[in-house]
């Protein structure tokens, strides 16, 4: 057995350390912050990204053939172009498949397109040798906030003669039923702009564009403008990279986590309900949920301080709270439509306590007063609504959890009763902020007793390890046993800890949903990340957390985390890349909000480095900075708001932090 043992954990330390894949990754760090793959002759690959404005989102498939020529097809999702029924799939969608893309000669030779290298940061661009003396720069984008997405080609003569260059005009319309659209007949174009005949000189350029776009039927076309959208997209993220900027030693994980600012930001949409974040993927638009929304990104955006994000965090609450009613039936998972609808296929997924955690969480992060008693309310009645569902052994009970019947959860279930934990503290820190005492201390002893409860309850042997059953009549190890350690419950931190990253639950793609299974949902090797630091295993968890991002950013699929495996085909859903930014807030620095200025923190420096920075962080009303930096056998952590030190001590890594900001 002990042999059996041995065998397995190197197998993991040659998982997690890359030796298991010889080649080196297939991406690589760009100088400017991007990411780069040259393709030199490798064989036919391809992937796809999404990327969004506040009008669309694509989905674009690219990467190279048999033939090593450029293959590119585009799906485009325009979610307030509702099409019927008007459910929550119903974007207007359409595919895109390359035919649209103009004919070009060169001398009278069709332009056959190579691509050198593939480049990404918060756009697609391509460089590319042809079969004539022409180089090609293609760049893939979307609008900041129009309906519209481009695809920029430049031309340059590279050879030492006049090159005759030739680009046919093409328009492509089609005009939807009218019978099949909320708003009755759409139309979507593409339409090519730069074309006709010309004479490049050696070294001159030239630029065409094709402009794809939808619009109702009622509505005139717009004229766009690529070099100006191109500019706005490149403001947008830069302005990314300049808030919650994460400085570490490993440069993958800064740039990894640079990567999920733009997915988790950009994937917010206008809709005439007001901002709302969507996941995305192609099906998941113009609506909200109690997971993806309120739990996983909600509770981020005061960090990165995007106004963009807050107002469609705090929207997103706004959209819950309607459906609060004196009978205390269960809240929606999803509003949908742009809030002219809403989903409860799965009911009660334990979406009150996901609601509650999130609510509170962005309260006290967001450091506004007025936020914090415009969610109060909403709070309590999720908190009453779960009081309400406590059996006698004051266990919370809900129909699913929010994998909604994909695995089987039970009559109540450990991630439903962990996130209560979360959200009953929280909440009694906003009460506190809130000036009700008495509340705060009845939230504060209920999360207690709940504690009490999950360890009597789920406390339990499973497969060798002293951890927790996620319900009743569960046998083998499932992914959420992370949460306990995420809210701060350690009674079973070890052998938690053990059987996350044991061979049962880690795999080569990150931790299974449950032992003996196929199937990773990223979303909670995310959330194991966060636990785990949070518990104080830095060590361990930073070579899980490096090889998990080497992979995602610079892998066979990238830059994004990503849903699932096998369902979505691993599609780069918005919340996904917000929990990843959290396992750094709030796994690696600790961060725990306690008042609108006020938090915990617990960093935790890493024994191979000597100093980590997180700076410009915007939550509380802050513009604040945390350093950590090794000082003899001590830590040295500073926290500075707007260039004044708040807080500078020497610290010995293991006692929490209290920040208090001065108002």
């Amino acid at each position: 057995m002990n042999t059996i043992r041995f065998f397995l954990a190197v197998a993991c330390w040659l998982c997690i350390t890359g030796y298991v894949y010889a080649q080196s990754p297939r991406w690589a760090l760009a100088a400017d912050g991007g990411i780069r793959w040259t393709v030199a002759g490798a064989p036919a690959h391809t992937d796809h990204i999404e990327m969004s404005g506040k009008q669309l989102s694509a989905i674009i498939i690219y990467g190279t053939n048999d033939q090593q020529e450029l293959l590119l097809k585009k799906q485009l999702v325009f979610p307030m172009l509702r099409t019927i029924p008007n459910n929550t799939h119903a974007s207007l969608k359409t595919n895109f498949d390359g035919t649209e893309l103009p004919a070009i000669t060169a001398n009278g030779l069709p332009l056959k397109v190579s691509p050198e290298d593939f480049y990404l940061k918060g756009f697609l661009s391509i460089h590319s040798r042809t079969n004539t003396d022409l180089t090609v720069t293609d760049v893939l984008f979307p609008s900041v906030d129009k309906a519209g997405f481009i695809q920029s080609r430049e031309l340059v003569n590279n050879g030492a003669h006049a090159c005759r260059v030739q680009i046919d005009s093409l328009v492509s319309e089609l005009h939807t039923a009218a019978d099949k659209g909320v708003y009755g007949e759409y139309v979507i174009r593409s339409e090519v702009t730069g074309y006709g005949s010309f004479e490049l000189a050696p070294g001159e350029k030239h630029s065409i564009a094709v402009i794809y776009s939808a619009r109702k039927v009622s509505t005139p076309a717009y004229y766009f403008s690529p070099a100006y959208e191109l500019l706005r997209r490149t403001a947008f993220v830069q302005e990314l990279m300049q808030d919650l900027v994460l400085e570490t030693p490993n440069d993958t994980i800064n740039r990894g986590f640079a990567f999920a600012k733009i997915r988790a930001t950009e994937s917010i949409y206008d809709t005439k309900a007001g901002l709302m974040h969507g996941p995305g993927g192609g099906a998941y638009y113009a609506a909200i949920w109690a997971n993806d929304q309120a739990e996983y990104a909600n509770p981020f955006f005061p960090f990165l301080g995007n106004a963009n994000g807050n107002e469609s965090a705090a929207n997103s609450f706004r959209l819950f709270a309607r459906y609060m009613n004196a009978a205390y039936q269960p809240i929606p998972s999803s509003v949908i439509a742009e809030g002219d609808g809403y989903w409860n296929g799965a009911r009660d997924r334990g979406d009150q306590a996901m609601i509650a955690y999130g609510a509170a969480r962005f309260a006290l992060a967001s450091g506004d007063k007025t936020i914090a008693k415009q969610l109060y309310p909403l709070i309590n009645w999720c908190l009453q609504y779960l009081e309400l569902h406590k059996r006698p052994d004051g266990i919370i009970t809900s129909d699913a959890d929010e994998l909604e019947g994909r695995f089987p959860a039970g009559k109540a279930n450990l991630s439903t009763n962990a996130l209560a934990y979360g959200a009953y503290e929280s909440a009694a820190y906003l009460a506190t902020a809130l000036g009700n005492k008495d509340t705060a201390a009845l939230y504060h002893q209920r999360a207690k007793q709940l504690g009490a409860d999950i360890e009597h309850f789920f406390g339990h042997t499973v497969q060798g390890f002293d951890t927790y059953r996620y319900y009743e009549e569960n046998t083998v190890l499932r992914s959420w046993i992370c949460l306990p350690l995420v809210m701060g419950i350690n009674e079973r931190r070890d052998a938690t800890m053990k059987a996350l990253l044991s061979p049962y639950l880690w795999t080569s793609n990150g931790i299974l949903t449950a032992a003996g299974d196929h199937t990773f949902w990223d979303r909670s090797t995310l959330y194991a990340f966060r636990g785990l630091f949070f518990a104080g295993a830095t060590d361990t968890t930073l070579k899980y957390l490096a090889y998990y991002t080497r992979q995602r950013l610079l892998g066979e699929h990238v830059p994004y985390p990503v849903e699932a495996w096998p369902e979505g085909d691993q599609r780069h859903l918005s919340a996904e890349s917000a929990l990843y930014c959290r396992v750094i807030t709030e796994g690696l620095f600790g961060i725990v909000p306690t008042g609108l200025r006020e938090f915990d923190m617990c960093p935790r420096l890493p024994a191979t480095w000597n100093n980590m920075a997180l700076r410009h962080i915007r939550a509380f009303d802050a513009d604040m900075d945390i350093v950590v930096k090794r000082s003899g056998k001590q830590l040295k952590v500073t926290v500075m708001n707007k260039g004044k030190v708040v807080t500078e001590r020497n610290w010995n890594g293991k006692d929490v932090i209290p920040v208090v900001l001065p108002d």
